[in-house]
């Protein structure tokens, strides 16, 4: 037996006893379920190099990993462990060709993957938690998400939290109380006694298992629909970008895609421009499509300053992108920063024979309004283009067709008093670009994008982890009623900006210390460690608002507009976990 078996099968004692205890309750044996076949592991490198502890049955399956199914993220973060802990020995190149493997042949449906793809995109976002055990045993040390990238049989997330349990103390509490090391919280309740012993209570995290398996179990209908539908992906070509960047606002642009070494890589040239100044920037970089369908990349500008400002397009940035089963479209995130808080937002648009519409230069009307000037951008626009070609629904008249070209249609509007209010679909001929323009008859309040968020104080040994905010307005919708699921969003208003205390204790003071908002909404830590001009000498942490007034909107009783968003300011990550990088 080798070492690296050695170590698995002390682990694996460790493990067998780690729930023992809160496991009481268990069933003692097993029944076989049809539902949890395993996925045979085929490929000769993975047998080889994951064979040596994950014992092979006759039917080809591999313990642990037959039973798993993960994005890139997860295998990679799989793999990575099983080299630190387990005395794995690979190749960069052995390392591509099974996280290639594992996240193809043992990965997620499309379907599956676009529910949680944000982990992939590193968004900063307020995550939905759909189900409140396992918020109680898993959210108290990471992101729900963290988990819900893979899919297992139950046996396998039974597994897990063994793993967990002989890991991570912490995880003992939070999988026994459901809420971690919090005190404020209610213990499950002991049931009544037998007519023999006292029975053991029913722990949340058998709970949080059950939910585990029956809505992310290793079978599903999107999966065994997607087996036979994957096919190595064929993206070579030009494709259409329309993009937001928080903070500078709308871009278009073009990706040209170029074959690489494999079928399953490429090379890309990118270029994006402004629809606010004209600006552009040109960036290149490399890619590859896992599963058929999930792309992760690498690009940065063709001139990359080297004092570079943090938000700064030319930077290198890494790429997640989401393509439909059909490669005619993708969405996704291109980002960077030492905690990826910046970002671009697109969408792609495969460019065919046909013409096609991607992006307006604005994304609202107001009602009543004569001779507006918007541009329609796409792509094949004929020479014979004409007004009458330009459609945005009732109440709009597309007077003038003031320029034309291949990739952009220049037009006046005049917009009735009576247009009805709502989002629009921009028409070129047979070209739609769906809900592209709102028409208004009035902004009805604002709200700051991100609506809650966090920053990080630094200093030149630990980086600081920037915010940039911007005010968007909204219309009411069609019932009338402010802050509703069907409001519009109209776009990003100008505003001023400024901090407010979050009143949190008493002789709070956090906004004299947490850092400085600039005119343009982008926020800027302050330093890390204990500052000597602060009470007791308290380092620079605490909570805010993060205001904008708009400068010309303003309410019904004639003052401006504003919102306010809150904005947690705290200590750098000292410790840095393993941070997955799945790469060519």
């Amino acid at each position: 037996m080798n070492q690296a078996c050695r170590s698995n099968l002390a682990l694996l004692m460790v493990l067998a006893g780690g729930l023992a205890q809160a496991q009481q309750t268990a069933p003692a044996t097993v029944t076989p379920n049809p539902a949890d076949e395993g996925i045979p592991v085929t490929d000769p490198l993975v047998t080889g190099k994951c064979g040596a502890c994950h014992k092979q049955d006759d039917k080809g399956n591999l313990s642990r990993i037959s039973y798993a199914r993960s994005a890139p993220e997860g295998w990679e973060e799989a793999i990575k462990r099983m080299v630190r802990l387990n005395g794995l020995t690979l190749t960069p190149v052995e390392a591509k060709a099974i996280l290639k493997y594992l996240s193809s042949n043992h990965g997620l449906a499309p379907e599956e993957a676009k529910a949680v793809f944000y982990m992939a995109e590193h968004r900063i976002i307020d995550e939905p938690v759909l189900n409140e055990t396992a918020r109680g045993t898993c959210t108290v040390c990471h992101a729900i998400g963290k988990g819900l990238i893979w899919r297992r049989t139950k046996d396998d997330w039974k597994l897990l939290t063994n793993m967990h349990v002989a890991f991570f103390a912490q995880a003992d509490q939070a999988f026994r109380t459901g809420c971690g090391a919090s005190a404020n919280c209610q213990r499950p309740a002991q049931a009544q006694p037998g007519a023999g012993r006292a029975a053991a209570p029913t722990l949340p995290i058998y709970t949080t298992i059950d939910w585990l398996a029956k809505d992310y179990g290793l079978h599903s209908p999107e999966w065994a629909s997607w087996q036979p539908r994957m096919r190595a992906p064929k993206l070579a070509g030009r494709w259409l970008i329309s993009a937001h960047v928080i903070g500078k606002g709308d871009f278009t642009g073009e990706m040209t895609i170029s074959p690489g070494v494999a079928d399953d890589e490429f090379t890309t040239r990118v270029k994006l421009v402004s629809l606010i100044d004209g600006k552009s920037v040109e960036r290149s970089g490399t890619g590859l499509v896992y599963a058929g369908y999930s792309w992760r990349g690498r690009s940065k500008g063709t001139a990359v300053a080297a004092n570079a400002a943090p938000g700064d397009l030319s930077r290198e940035m890494r790429e997640a992108i989401w393509f439909s089963p059909d490669q005619t479209s993708g969405e996704g995130r291109l980002f960077w920063g030492e905690y990826q808080e910046f970002g671009v937002d697109l969408k792609l648009r495969r460019i065919t024979a046909d013409p096609l519409v991607t992006s307006l230069s604005r994304t609202s009307l107001k009602a009543g309004t004569v001779t507006q000037r918007i541009r329609l951008i796409g792509a094949n626009f004929p020479v014979d283009a004409t007004a009458a070609d330009i459609d945005f629904g009732p109440g709009i008249t597309v007077k003038t067709l003031v320029s034309k070209s291949a990739t952009e249609l220049v037009a006046d509007v005049d917009v009735a008093a009576s247009a009805t209010p709502g989002k629009r679909d921009a028409a070129f001929r047979r070209a739609i670009l769906q809900g592209a323009l709102a028409v208004y008859d009035h902004i009805d309040y604002l709200k700051i994008a991100p609506d809650a968020t966090i920053a990080r104080l630094g200093s030149e040994v630990h980086p600081k982890g920037y915010q940039q905010f911007e005010a968007i307005g909204y219309h009411r919708g069609p019932d009338g009623k402010p802050n509703t699921a069907d409001d519009v969003m109209l776009g990003v208003v100008d505003a001023s900006w400024s901090l407010e205390e979050y009143m949190a204790v008493y002789g709070d003071d956090d906004k004299e210390f947490v850092g400085s908002l600039s005119a343009t909404g982008f926020f800027t830590p302050s330093l890390d460690g204990p500052n000597p001009a602060r009470k007791a000498s308290k380092n620079n942490y605490g909570d805010v608002w993060v205001v904008a007034t708009a400068k010309t909107e303003k309410d019904a009783a004639g003052s401006p507009l504003l919102a306010k968003s809150y904005l947690v300011v705290t200590v750098p990550s000292y410790v840095r976990w393993d941070q997955p990088e799945v790469e060519k």
